[in-house]
């Protein structure tokens, strides 16, 4: 799977108005997507294998989520952080350094992305390379939560085009929504616009999951690990993928 959109990348603030040619299924099945991803209990989260950190925008509220999740949780074994966009003007180098001084202690386990990632698309690929490489079964994405939807569907994409299934858990990071992010000094109410139209054009060209592809994921995900999930018994379907 290439992981890399073709087209220029869409601007981080879009006007409403840009939505006019959007039709009413398009916006619902983003609607739904989201939905569905935040029925997934964050409290799964403390019981997975590894935390994953998508980093950008200047963002260190994300770092400093998980590495909090992360000190706080020893059964976790891996925590994998993602590299970020050296073209971004907050851009800063990703090192062991930069993590200890946002409060980690905990150094064994933690794998960087050392070669930078300047989309979500490269971020994705590389942490699947490495659930691969560690034979990592479980993971909790943390994101902030106008990023959580797309970062979720490019992930799940990823790791189904690298022959993965494996539970992906949301851990959205705990920021208020009308907090400037520091690259744009836009909130995260202004960029959702953006985030959508990202997902209803990168769906369209393979980058993220399809609305199918979520529903048939997460059917799976009730069925197959109720107990991570913290479900009640008799509560999941049974259906196995596809049915």
């Amino acid at each position: 799977m290439a992981v890399s959109p073709s087209r220029p990348a869409t601007p981080r603030l879009v006007p409403d108005e840009d939505f006019a040619g959007c039709t009413a299924g398009q916006l619902l099945a983003v609607t739904k997507a989201l939905t569905m991803i935040l029925t997934l209990p964050q409290s799964a989260a403390d019981h997975v294998d590894a935390l994953v950190v998508p980093t950008g925008q200047g963002e260190d509220w994300r770092l400093t989520h998980a590495i909090r999740h992360w000190e706080a949780n020893p059964r976790v074994r891996h925590l994998l952080v993602a590299n970020g966009n050296p073209a971004e003007q907050t851009y800063v180098e990703l090192t062991l350094d930069q993590l200890r001084d946002l409060g980690l202690r905990r150094t064994d386990g933690v794998h960087l992305q050392a070669e930078p990632a300047p989309n979500t698309g490269l971020q994705a690929a590389w942490i699947v390379d490495r659930v691969r490489a560690y034979g990592i079964t479980s993971l909790a994405l943390v994101v902030s939560p106008y990023h959580l939807a797309r970062v979720y569907l490019t992930v799940l994409k990823a790791l189904t085009g690298g022959g993965l299934r494996l539970p992906l858990i949301p851990l959205p990071v705990a920021v208020p929504p009308d907090r400037p992010v520091p690259e744009t000094g836009a909130t995260g109410y202004d960029l959702v616009p953006g985030e959508v139209r990202r997902i209803l054009a990168y769906t369209d060209e393979g980058w993220v999951a399809t609305p199918e592809e979520l529903r048939q994921y997460l059917r799976w995900l009730w069925s197959e690990h109720a107990t991570l999930l913290g479900a009640a018994p008799g509560s999941t379907s049974g259906r196995p993928l596809g049915s």
